[in-house]
């Protein structure tokens, strides 16, 4: 039988006395790998902790400071759901949104009519849902 694969790794070493150090003796003791613990993390260490650990030193970003649980919803997605039947229709011939955990932008023109509750809203979704004949309410939380 034919071997056509073999495995690498330790048994590319096998038989020649360093294993991937150079010298024998460079491998030998603890200071070899650099320090313990997190030592070097700021200095040789550096791309393993920004790959494994980016958040370790406590940067973070102003974005991801000000970033709360909410999700985003534009206005031109609220055309499509409604669109699909997703959405109630009201006596006066609004849809009923009822959007807790999301803010609305106004990415988008309204084709129809909505009475939207949501956290919160971008002065420009406000605007054009004003403008639609429809009424924006942020829903208060208890």
């Amino acid at each position: 039988m034919v071997l056509r694969h073999r495995k690498k790794g330790r048994h590319k070493y096998m038989g020649s006395r360093k294993w991937g150090r150079g010298n024998i003796k460079k491998g030998r003791g603890k200071g070899s790998r650099g320090g313990k613990g997190f030592a070097g993390s700021s200095k040789h260490k550096w791309v393993w902790v920004i790959t494994h650990h980016p958040e370790h030193f406590g940067k973070e970003s102003i974005k991801s400071l000000k970033k709360e649980d909410m999700q985003t919803v534009n206005l031109w997605a609220l055309n499509k759901m409604a669109a699909e039947g997703k959405f109630e229709k009201s006596g006066d011939g609004k849809y009923i949104v009822n959007l807790a955990g999301f803010k609305v932008l106004g990415s988008g023109k309204p084709a129809f009519p909505f009475s939207v509750t949501a956290d919160a809203f971008s002065k420009s979704a406000v605007e054009k849902i004003k403008g639609a004949g429809g009424e924006a309410k942020i829903s208060s939380e208890e």
